[in-house]
């Protein structure tokens, strides 16, 4: 495929309702291809992956920050994963025949455009990123960020505010744990948090267990398998055994070919979820 390609993996504040999370995701189907849609209760979010032209894509996007708007109220929302708006996340990533700086355009085009239609602000961020410090998501996301860079200053009452922008190819990756010591999580998630893994702590109280959640943002840096074993390691020292590992969405060929020897425990089999064969890029 040479015709311009771009990924967008948006994460909604919504992982409980199946009806909300389908409701969005048939919008985006009318204007761009849907190719995975994954629900977590205990963190309540879902990630639904397309992708498209930029056009197909910036269409969908601004029809599902619409939805959301439409269906999802923070006031009343509770999960264990950090959040700005019921569209939470809104990354643009590059495929083929089209650039980081391009995708970057296209957030802030799409930024825009899903101001001016639902009033919702935005803040941009990795390649977008207007202010360096908002170039990492978890500055976006701490208390007293200061004003959106598009719209606002106020955040919408019941849709809050997205974070927008353009990234490289990200792998959302969770390790479960014999046990439900939150604070071993936290520590472990501390220990392996690095330039190329983001990680997080969390309880998940549907299974009466712990959880290390990690973005590994440079697979080749530090592919799946090191990321796992990582965490086995941590955990073992404290005396906690690894129950599984959950991929969140889709993943490039590369960074399964490169873990792909590794028992990894996978909770459900990952070899349908590589982001080639779903585009047929071969």
């Amino acid at each position: 495929m040479s015709h311009p390609t771009v990924e967008c993996v948006p994460n909604f504040s919504e992982g409980r309702s199946r009806e909300t999370v389908d409701s969005i995701a048939e919008c985006i189907r009318k204007h761009a291809p849907v190719l995975d849609v994954t629900m977590d209760a205990d963190h309540n979010r879902s990630v639904i992956t397309f992708a498209g032209s930029p056009n197909q894509v910036a269409l969908a996007s601004i029809a599902a920050a619409g939805e959301a708007l439409a269906r999802i109220d923070l006031r009343n929302h509770h999960g264990v994963h950090p959040r700005l708006g019921a569209l939470d996340v809104l990354p643009f990533v590059p495929v083929a025949g089209i650039t980081l700086a391009e995708c970057a355009a296209l957030a802030v085009s799409v930024g825009e455009k899903i101001w001016e239609q639902w009033r919702i602000p935005v803040y941009l961020y990795e390649a977008a990123a207007r202010i360096p410090e908002r170039a990492n998501l978890a500055n976006v996301r701490k208390p007293g960020v200061g004003d959106p860079d598009i719209g606002g200053p106020e955040r919408h009452p019941t849709a809050g505010a997205i974070a927008c922008g353009a990234r490289k190819f990200l792998i959302a990756y969770n390790v479960n744990l014999r046990s439900n010591d939150l604070a071993a999580a936290k520590e472990i998630a501390a220990t392996v948090r690095g330039p190329a893994v983001k990680a997080l702590g969390l309880r998940l109280d549907s299974l009466g267990i712990v959880q290390v959640s990690m973005n590994l943002v440079d697979f080749e840096r530090t592919p799946i398998h090191e990321a796992f074993q990582a965490v086995e390691r941590l955990a073992a020292d404290r005396g906690i055994a690894v129950l599984e590992s959950e991929l969140i969405g889709l993943l490039p060929k590369r960074a399964w070919e490169l873990s792909r020897n590794y028992n990894l425990r996978w909770r459900e089999p990952v070899e349908s979820c590589i982001l080639e064969d779903k585009l047929d890029l071969k």
